[in-house]
Formats: structure tokens, C-alpha cells, sequence
């Protein structure tokens, strides 16, 4: 198991990039796959996650190759893919295996897909459930990884989410592609959008109106061109270093800003944040800019509702901002947390605890007492193998009085490789 040890620093002056979105970097091999034609993809994330996205498309007989930083998808259609008798393996990725079963539930031939140890723990029925009423035909471990797809014709459906979801909502819509009628979906609250956004891109007959999303058949996709902004999930984690840190500044260029996505923002702002956002611009539908965020006194919020969906991968470090703050900070609605790689509101709670902040539990969140801008006491901080616990917490390390342990970091690489040479990047001096 490996493990790091992180020191406090302060006065950082820091202007970097962050790695592409991990979100949109799943989208575009999976829909360049599905498209007819080249596709291009430059700031293509190459983490673990994705890397074993574009080995299953390979294993469906999608022809991909990286040359000098750019991804070339050779598509030949929605008819296109093959038939392997090798198990599709997405590693630790929730967001692959559930879009990738929308696909393979439409395919007319047999597949099987799993993931690791934690993947075989996490949830598959509410993808399940949607695709057996358009039709498929999915086995399961009782409703868990590994799984077995007989795919065929499907029937659209009507379909209304029982939780807001951008896997379960993608999957679907890809499906949708290859069934007869229209799909519709409606959310009781909006989640990330990326998949319809690159669907219209791409030239699906998509159409958005609140929280209902509508996708005509017989569509056909053609190959594009695709750049992929910084990931704002990435992003958070150097965003709550500029404000946790004393006397200074920290930049995020060129960072993704879609608006499904920046809850972090809203509710940084809402806690006190001295954020600035600046160079505005739009790429393939996606609108991104830079974002600066400077030290701050931050106070204790109530978030809930409508915002959850739009920052659920955010709440571990909003709860180390929170930590921070003065006062009460209350997550709530957001029980979604105790499926994703860990529990995370216990993996939370349990290391806020081992940094001596008085916590309270609730089955759908959690409350945080803030210290008031006071360093955070030494620690050791177990990750238990989920990479947004071990980045939130070595944010909290750099705010510390003598630094913390961070163990079992393998799992960064999932989804953030270059996260702690960024984060070694920052330092400057002690406090």
C-alpha cells in the first residue's frame, strides 16, 4: 500500500492546467465509436478510467490510435461493432460500465463486462431496470457486476428517473439511439449533460426542455472533431487549495464550465471564496474559462436540493472546506454518496474525525463544525481506495500545522495521475 507524506505551505502564486475532463473523455470514444467517420479527440484524459474505455471499443473492433496527444476514433456507424469472447473489463470506472451497457444492450450479439473489487460492490439495477423495459436482456450478480448482456432490438421508452442520474440518464439516451420511437427522460432533478450535448454534437435529434430529455431514432452520427476542457472536478481540489491557503493565489486555465457541473462554484461562493472567472469561451458545446481563487474566510452553508446533482463528485473537498470554515456547514439529499467507490460519507466523516473536527451523521449526508480557519492537527489518512477521498484530503494536508499521512494513493490513478506532482507544485515555503 502505498502512502505520501504532505507538508503545509503557504504563500502560493500559481497559475496551472489540470488534465482533461474525465467525463467528456468517456463520451467522446464511446459516441466516436458509435459515429460514422474519423474523430479526433485533443486533451483526451489518460487515466486508468478512460484507458480501459478505448480497450473495450477496441475489443468491439473500433480501430483507435494516439498519435502526438490526439486520439483518432475510426467509427463505422451504430451497426459496426463486433461480437468478442473476451470479458469487457472498465477497471474501477462506475461511468463506464453503466454508459457502456446502454451500448451493448442494443448490440445483436452476446457480451459480458465487469470491473474490480469495487466496482463488483457498486449498484447496477437502476441502470438494469431501464434497459430491460426498453427490451435488453441483462444477468447480474443479483443486481451487481459481473454482468451479461444478450443484446437486440429495443422499444423507446418513457422513462422518469426515481433520482437524478447522468450514468443511468447516458445509458439510457444511448440506447435510445438504437431503439424504434422516441426516448424520453425526465430527471426530478438536472444532472451533467455532457452526453446530450456530444449527442446533438455528433448530430443526434436531441431536444432539452427543463429536466426532460427527448431522442429521436434513426439518427446517424457523424465523426467530429472534439477538445476536451480541463476537468472541474480535477480543478476543485487546487480551487479549495487557493482558498484554504494563507496569502495565496492559484489559477485553473482552460477549465470545462458547463453548467451541470459548477455547483463547486456556486457553493464556494456561497461559504465566502474569492473566486474570479475570466477568458470565457465556447468548445464544442461545452463552454470553459479560467478560474482563480484566492485565500478567503470562509463560513458554514446549507446545501441541498437542486445543487446536489450538479457537485455530488465535489462533496468530499467541500467538506474539507468546510472543516475550515466558521460555523456549521449541512449536506443533505445526498445519499447517492454511500455508492459510489466508498461510502463516502462514512470515509469522510471518519477522516474529518481523525483530524479532530466534530462531525454529525445523517443517512442522506452530514454536518460539519468548521474551526474557524485554524491549521488542521497531524493525522494518518486512509483513502480505503477511493481517489476523491485521498485528493480532498491531501488539499487538507497542505492547510495543516505539520502536514498529514496520505495512505493507499494507487487509487489516484484511476482518474487523476499527475494530481500530486501538481500538488508538489505548490510548495513554497512552511508556514
Amino acid at each position: 500500500m502505498k502512502k505520501i507524506q504532505l507538508v503545509p505551505v503557504s504563500g502560493v502564486k500559481k497559475k496551472l492546467s489540470v488534465q482533461g475532463d474525465k467525463s467528456i473523455s468517456h463520451r467522446a470514444v464511446i459516441i466516436g465509436s458509435l459515429a460514422e467517420g474519423l474523430t479526433t479527440v485533443t486533451g483526451f484524459l489518460e487515466a486508468e478510467d478512460t484507458l480501459n474505455t478505448v480497450r473495450i471499443f477496441k475489443k468491439l473492433g473500433v480501430q483507435i490510435k494516439k498519435d502526438k496527444g490526439t486520439v483518432y476514433i475510426h467509427g463505422r456507424g451504430l451497426a459496426s461493432l463486433r461480437q468478442t469472447p473476451e470479458v469487457l473489463y472498465v477497471g474501477n470506472s462506475g461511468t463506464g460500465i453503466r454508459l457502456i451497457l446502454g451500448v451493448l444492450a442494443a448490440q445483436p450479439f452476446v457480451s459480458r463486462i465487469t470491473g474490480d473489487a469495487q466496482i463488483v460492490k457498486r449498484p447496477m439495477k437502476r441502470v438494469i431496470e431501464p434497459l430491460q423495459m426498453m427490451g435488453a436482456s441483462l444477468t447480474s450478480n443479483q443486481g451487481f457486476a459481473p454482468l451479461t448482456v444478450q443484446g437486440g432490438s429495443l422499444r423507446a421508452i418513457n422513462y422518469k428517473m426515481p433520482m437524478a442520474s447522468a450514468q443511468v440518464k447516458s445509458s439510457v439516451l444511448l440506447a435510445g439511439l438504437y431503439a424504434s420511437g422516441d426516448t424520453v427522460i425526465t430527471e426530478p432533478e438536472r444532472s451533467r449533460d455532457h452526453t446530450e450535448r456530444m449527442l446533438k454534437y455528433f448530430g443526434a435529434d436531441l431536444t432539452v426542455k427543463g429536466n426532460t430529455v427527448r431522442l429521436k431514432s434513426g439518427a446517424r452520427l457523424k465523426g467530429k472533431r472534439v477538445v476536451i476542457p480541463g476537468d472541474i472536478s480535477s480543478a476543485a481540489y487546487f480551487m479549495a487549495a487557493g482558498a484554504l491557503l494563507k496569502k495565496s493565489s492559484i489559477t485553473v486555465t482552460n477549465i470545462g464550465l458547463n453548467e451541470s457541473r459548477t455547483g463547486i462554484i456556486d457553493v464556494m461562493k456561497k461559504m465566502g471564496a474569492k473566486i474570479k472567472i475570466t477568458g470565457i469561451k465556447n468548445q464544442n458545446g461545452e463552454k470553459t474559462g479560467d478560474i482563480t481563487v484566492s485565500t478567503s474566510s470562509l463560513k458554514g452553508i446549507e446545501i441541498k436540493g437542486k445543487i446536489i446533482p450538479r457537485l455530488i463528485d465535489e462533496i468530499p473537498v467541500i467538506a474539507v472546506l468546510a472543516a475550515a470554515a466558521k460555523g456549521k456547514t449541512v449536506i443533505r439529499g445526498a445519499k447517492e454518496l454511500r455508492v459510489k467507490e466508498t461510502d463516502r460519507i462514512k470515509t469522510v466523516l471518519t477522516n474529518l474525525d481523525r483530524l479532530g473536527i466534530k462531525t454529525q451523521e445523517y443517512e442522506d449526508g452530514f454536518a460539519v463544525f468548521g474551526n474557524n480557519g485554524a491549521p488542521f492537527t497531524y493525522a494518518s489518512i486512509d483513502s480505503y481506495g477511493d481517489h476523491r477521498i485521498a485528493m480532498s484530503f491531501a488539499v487538507a494536508a497542505l492547510a495543516s500545522e505539520n502536514g498529514l499521512l496520505i495512505k493507499d494513493i494507487e487509487c489516484i490513478n484511476t482518474s487523476f495521475p499527475e494530481f500530486f506532482t501538481l500538488i508538489k507544485s505548490l510548495k513554497v515555503k512552511k508556514k
